[in-house]
């Protein structure tokens, strides 16, 4: 478990003070080398690399490793009857992430570009993982990312009165101003008629977006609240499948579709919720691992804002991502860029 610089809080996961992380380094016959990784929030880390080392390894070993659909495909139909999603699905991402960049290596070529390549040039937002901050702390943290560059700007939700909830909200925009992108976070928190009030409410702030309201599970509900709220909203970032996906995008419930490559099984079914979005005339945000994301966001199209997540490993990097004028570029290096400083995690390594 990796310690995070600062004690994070939010309406579900409670305090977070540690992350795990999991990595995966793959290595072809001429020796390239492909890196993957995956995360998790408070439980779940040791079982997903069981999973990698006991149920996934022997599906690479001797494979080839340009077949990247059919590994994936075998990988999740193996895991499927525990799997369908969940640790299985974090498990695959790291492995089918390394295949990628091992795949953009081979070719000395940003993963990007493979990819098709849109455009390098991605808008970055900052992730506040916020909710406990005293507001004064809350403020100075706004200000702090401005200063890095960044020009939008998102702010937990879900404190136990609504109305704390709205005075902190009106604070951060009268703080940035009307030309900064804002949104709000509320980590499923609410029942449907809440979200709605609170969407109703806060929508008198130029809110781009309210994230996860309420229960991922209940579709029906975000298509009221998505109907009704009078904002759009960001949801995806606790769906670990395709279908799931599907679902809240046929029923209307979203505007921002946000798929973690991390958590969704990979870079492979993460290219097929984007085309399914743009399908949809939607676009496409992110959650977590702003590294790899960066990548992704750049090659599609339908590209929207890019989180820059709260568990950064800007401290394990090499290569940290730089904003200028509210935006960061994908690298030029050949792959997904990412390289992490092993010597420095080896002290967070657990067996």
């Amino acid at each position: 478990m990796i310690p995070l610089p600062t004690v994070l809080s939010d309406s579900t996961h409670g305090i977070m003070t540690h992350f795990g992380m999991v990595t995966v380094r793959i290595t072809d016959d001429e020796g390239n080398e492909g890196l993957g990784y995956t995360y998790t929030v408070n439980a779940g880390s040791k079982a997903v690399a069981c999973l990698i080392e006991e149920d996934i390894k022997p599906i690479l070993l001797n494979a080839d490793e340009d077949c990247i659909e059919n590994l994936w495909q075998k990988s999740w139909w193996h895991l499927h009857f525990v799997g369908r999603g969940g640790i299985a699905a974090f498990a695959i991402a790291a492995v089918d992430v390394a295949l990628w960049d091992l795949k953009a290596r081979s070719f000395k070529t940003p993963l990007w570009k493979l990819m098709g390549g849109n455009n390098p040039k991605v808008k970055a937002y900052a992730g506040g993982i916020d909710l406990q901050m005293p507001i004064d702390q809350l403020l100075q943290q706004t200000q702090d990312n401005l200063a890095k560059g960044l020009k939008a700007i998102k702010m937990k939700v879900g404190r136990e009165k609504l109305s704390e909830d709205i005075d902190r909200v009106r604070a951060v925009r009268e703080l940035i101003g009307d030309d900064i992108t804002f949104m709000v976070d509320a980590n499923m928190i609410w029942p449907v008629d809440v979200a709605i009030q609170a969407a109703r409410k806060m929508a008198d702030y130029n809110i781009h977006w309210l994230e996860e309201p309420t229960n991922p599970d209940d579709i029906t509900g975000y298509a009221r609240i998505q109907r009704e709220g009078g904002v759009p909203i960001a949801a995806g970032e606790n769906f670990h499948n395709l279908e799931e996906f599907r679902h809240l995008i046929s029923a209307e419930g979203v505007t921002f579709v946000e798929p973690d490559v991390a958590t969704c099984g990979g870079i492979t079914p993460w290219l097929k919720i984007a085309r399914l979005a743009e399908s949809y005339n939607l676009q496409v945000t992110s959650h977590g691992v702003h590294d790899l994301n960066l990548q992704l966001l750049a090659a599609i199209p339908n590209g929207s804002l890019l989180e820059i997540h709260g568990f950064g490993l800007e401290r394990f990097l090499k290569n940290p991502i730089t904003f200028v004028d509210g935006y960061t570029t994908a690298s030029e290096r050949p792959g997904h860029g990412v390289e992490l400083d092993f010597e420095l995690l080896a002290q967070y390594q657990t067996k």
